[in-house]
């Protein structure tokens, strides 16, 4: 896993810049409405006696979609958390093994998660269940979350297979 000065470790190095920035606005819009539910709760609460209606309710829908947004991004730099205690002494092919091991074991996890929100999705839809104040349906919530994650573990798997070399600080 070396990084190529042309080709592919060009190519990955631009995917992960795009990445970058489209989750960067995305989740940036995202955190700017999350700051604004809060601010009009808020003031609604203490000066007016009247807080937002729904503000809890959009508070965790904007969580989850932030965390969600941003997943694709983090599996693509290798930003999950890690602890190499023992791993950071590996050199060379070893350590490429370690890398494509970590990195199918993640795309597995990512694709049970993918796959058991779907299943949540699918059950929530055929109870036709709704956020209470708002109305808002929840279960294209946990499939854009489900597709979310299965992008993700996509994303893992490829990197995995392909070899690429980590996310590593000069590329971020």
């Amino acid at each position: 896993m070396t990084h190529d000065k042309t080709g592919a470790g060009r190519r990955v190095r631009a995917l992960r810049q795009t990445f970058r920035r489209i989750t960067a606005v995305l989740t940036g819009v995202l955190l700017l409405a999350l700051t604004g539910v809060t601010l009009v709760d808020v003031l609604g609460r203490y000066f007016f006696s009247s807080p937002l209606p729904g503000a809890s309710e959009m508070t965790e829908l904007l969580v989850m979609a932030i965390v969600f947004a941003g997943l694709p991004a983090i599996c693509l730099d290798d930003g999950h958390i890690t602890v190499d205690l023992f791993t950071a002494q590996l050199e060379g092919r070893a350590a490429e093994i370690q890398t494509m091991a970590g990195r199918l074991v993640v795309a597995l996890m990512l694709a049970i998660v993918s796959w058991q929100l779907w299943e949540h999705g699918t059950r929530l839809g055929s109870y036709g269940e709704t956020t209470i104040y708002l109305r808002f349906s929840l279960s294209p919530v946990a499939k854009a979350a489900s597709a979310l994650c299965g992008a993700s573990a996509l994303i893992v798997f490829a990197m995995a297979v392909m070899c690429l070399p980590k996310g590593v600080s000069e590329d971020i």
